[in-house]
């Protein structure tokens, strides 16, 4: 019926160790960069909290879709109870998703906090490398914004054919259109995600590059 995927990857979490830079005086601009893009990394740890449950979410409900699909009318109380789990399921994973949008909100408000930092930077290429990370970043935060659109597109699409499965009426041309609008919103969410998991990569990879180039010393653990 769907091919649904909520595997996105987070972002990394690095530990400093100790600063090569700014030791005498208060903290360099890199060095507040640095405590801020890590406050992010905090910041979205309730986004990485929703990951399994939704796929658990997603599996349990893949399981009551295919029962209601062995049932005929005879059962159609039975249908009717199983649809209305699913539109249960359906509800818990449209509030978790929710969740997962705030937690990258406020992810993008303790990020925009670098932007007033970069221009303190006084080393032209670490700055210009400041000035990429955050690019990317951005278009990070709206790749994540086409794949919520697409997934709380999907959950609509899903109430409406749990819903429909309560219509003793329903035709199978009815529920088969309904089943290729689901499958074509899923296939944007599938595209969708693996550009955001594309941009996460490329973001931790530039994040880490952006601490050894200001020189920073850090530990590089990913959790």
């Amino acid at each position: 019926m769907k091919n649904k995927t909520t595997f996105k990857l987070s972002i990394v979490l690095i530990c400093m160790v100790f600063l090569l830079m700014g030791c005498m005086g208060g903290p360099s601009p890199e060095e507040q960069i640095y405590e801020t893009l890590e406050k992010v990394v905090s910041v979205e740890r309730d986004f990485e909290k929703q990951q399994d449950p939704l796929v658990e979410l997603e599996k349990k409900e893949k399981e009551l879709y295919d029962e209601i699909l062995t049932l005929g009318m005879k059962e159609f109380d039975q249908i009717v109870s199983l649809s209305n789990e699913a539109l249960t399921i359906v509800a818990d994973r449209e509030s978790r998703i929710n969740n997962e949008h705030e937690s990258i909100k406020a992810s993008k408000k303790e990020f925009q906090k670098i932007d007033s930092l970069i221009s303190e930077i006084k080393e032209e290429n670490v700055k210009e490398e400041a000035d990429a990370l955050g690019t990317l970043m951005n278009q990070r935060y709206d790749s994540y914004e086409e794949l919520y659109s697409a997934y709380t597109e999907a959950i609509g699409h899903d109430k409406k054919l749990y819903e429909m499965f309560q219509n003793e009426d329903l035709t199978l041309e009815e529920l088969e259109q309904q089943i290729n609008l689901i499958n074509e919103t899923y296939e944007k969410v599938v595209s969708a995600n693996e550009a955001f998991n594309k941009l996460t990569e490329e973001y931790n990879k530039a994040k880490v590059s952006f601490y050894k180039n200001a020189g920073l010393e850090v530990v590089f653990e990913e959790e």
